[in-house]
């Protein structure tokens, strides 16, 4: 997490940078503040110390160590404050010749982005640096926020106002009500009052401006396995690369507890771990990914110049590019009663992550569900609640989930299949959940049970609305249609408008699959050279971007 790099090392890095110098006492970074980029220090020592507090620090880094971690490698804000002890001489490395040493020296660029990403998860273990949220545990905006921040890999506070006298601090100071919350206090100092995810990523400086005037080679709308497949191996052979997502990176790959049968990881790896490597990846190769940013038409602007496409945002931003990747995947499915929405958020939920987890500590919970998804949300939530009533359809799991899966339900004493049963309704009062009616579907009996909490995976309709006015074929379903291998365009995966391509989830056909959707991530690439190949023999002069 914190190597010394020997004067060999130092010198190989040294091209990559500029001189810098620091006084005694100078901040050399301040939380909350863009960082210059990386920094290697040549002499003297800084500390870098929590935000919120100077009493500690993290580490005091000298001669030979540098200064980061993955903020820098994006050029976004600094999570933590970094003081110089005494007079500092350094070197900076600027985020875009950052990616250029961890590209062009292999050894040392490895060694580098390894420290990057265990600093970033000792800071999220930790819990040191971000934004303080201010409300209480079960509250459903509490949860959303928490959500979006754990999901993007960024570290936060939460307080609680009925047990910590910090949070009821906060609130006397800003003469807040209970009816305010939640609130945000962002390391800056802003404070957000019940913000959206968009209001949030733009205070910690997660979202930033767009260049309008910039035509990317690839514009890839959505950041699941095959949108971030598609961005590796689009920025590594040299593409220019823009990544969008309307949430957070991984997809609903993401959200899961755990993958077992992903080649390559015998002991399996959580969602969240498997995706962070991939968001990583594809910035370390150039890529430029926009969080929280939604798409919501596609345009057709092509000229004289070659084809260009504008995606317009849902931040009234817009951007070009001479091919487009949809990549966005599934929506989660939603149960058919009357008052769902009363309880989304707090009491029913559509993932099982460690937030909704301990919530469910000790406590009975229903999951409905008969997919990989929901075996492997089952499984998880065994090791934490009481008990997980699993509600199937269907006459069986074998018919839509692994074999391992089903073996590891029925080894658990706490899980209970009821298979060929559904839910018919939800009782409670205030948006507090209560109970659950279920009938089974055999004898048509109804009965009710006592459960706070509920997990739907019920599977997922495609993410193809804001597709709605840009002319690509859809099945009956809403799957982009003609985008499989050899069908559709000329080229594969290619939709019926030339240069606009449909892979992972959202593609009529598509097997849905983690390893598949990266497959098509990675073989999408190959069909957009061909295309801008094609592109380039029909006029005299290629667009560039």
């Amino acid at each position: 997490m914190f190597p010394v790099l020997a004067p060999h090392e130092i010198g190989r890095l040294s091209r990559f940078g500029r001189p810098h110098r620091y006084a005694k006492g100078e901040f050399v970074v301040r939380a909350g503040a863009q960082a210059d980029g990386l920094l290697l220090i040549l002499s003297g020592e800084i500390s870098m110390e929590p935000h919120e507090t100077h009493e500690k620090p993290i580490v005091v880094h000298g001669p030979g160590q540098f200064l980061g971690e993955l903020a820098q490698l994006s050029g976004r804000p600094t999570l933590v404050d970094g003081i110089a002890l005494s007079d500092v001489e350094a070197l900076t490395v600027p985020p875009a010749r950052l990616r250029d040493l961890l590209v062009q020296e292999a050894e040392l660029g490895e060694r580098i982005m390894r420290a990057l990403i265990l600093r970033r998860v000792g800071l999220l273990e930790q819990n040191v640096g971000g934004p303080t949220i201010v409300g209480h545990e079960e509250n459903r905006d509490v949860l959303r926020l928490q959500e979006f921040l754990r999901r993007n890999g960024h570290p936060f506070h939460r307080l609680d106002p009925e047990t910590d006298e910090s949070a009821r601090a906060l609130l006397e100071r800003f003469a807040l009500k209970q009816s305010d919350l939640p609130i945000v206090l962002c390391v800056t100092g802003e404070l957000l009052r019940n913000p959206s995810e968009s209001e949030l990523a733009r205070c910690i400086g997660l979202s930033r401006p767009l260049d309008a005037a910039k035509i990317y080679d690839v514009a890839i709308v959505g950041a699941g396995p095959a949108g971030l497949a598609a961005a590796v191996y689009a920025a590594s052979e040299g593409l220019s690369v823009i990544v969008l997502d309307c949430r957070a990176f991984g997809g609903q790959a993401g959200a899961s507890a755990r993958i077992e049968n992903y080649l390559g990881f015998p002991t399996g790896i959580s969602g969240m771990a498997l995706m962070a490597r991939a968001f990583n990846q594809a910035q370390k190769f150039g890529a430029e990914i926009a969080v929280p940013e939604e798409a919501t038409s596609l345009e057709d602007q092509s000229g004289e110049d070659g084809r260009c496409y504008v995606l317009c945002l849902a931040s009234d931003q817009s951007l070009r590019a001479r091919a487009v990747v949809i990549a966005s995947g599934a929506e989660y499915r939603r149960l058919n009663v009357p008052n769902l929405a009363d309880y989304e958020g707090a009491h029913v939920h559509y993932w099982a992550s460690p937030l909704e987890a301990q919530l469910c500590a000790g406590r009975e919970v229903a999951l409905v569900g008969a997919g990989n998804s929901a075996g492997q949300a089952a499984v998880y939530l065994s090791g934490i609640a009481q008990k997980v009533w699993m509600i199937v359809r269907g006459k069986s799991l074998s018919a839509t989930m692994s074999s391992y899966l089903i073996e590891r339900i029925e080894a658990q004493p706490n899980i209970e299949v009821l298979l060929e049963t559904e839910v018919t309704a939800l009782e409670g009062e205030s948006g507090a959940l209560r109970g659950v009616r279920l009938l089974d579907r055999k004898t048509g009996e109804e009965t009710a049970h006592a459960l706070e909490h509920l997990f739907l995976l019920i599977g997922a309709a495609p993410n193809t609305g804001w597709l709605a006015r840009s002319g690509i074929a859809l099945d009956g379903k809403g799957f982009v249609q003609g985008a499989s291998l050899g069908g559709g365009g000329k080229h594969p995966f290619e939709t019926n408008r030339p240069g606009i391509f449909a892979i992972g989830d959202v593609r009529a056909g598509s097997i849905k699959r983690v390893a598949a959707s990266v497959g098509e991530g990675a073989q999408v690439v190959a069909a957009i050279h061909a295309y801008f190949a094609d592109s380039q023999t029909q006029r005299t002069e290629p667009a560039r971007a």
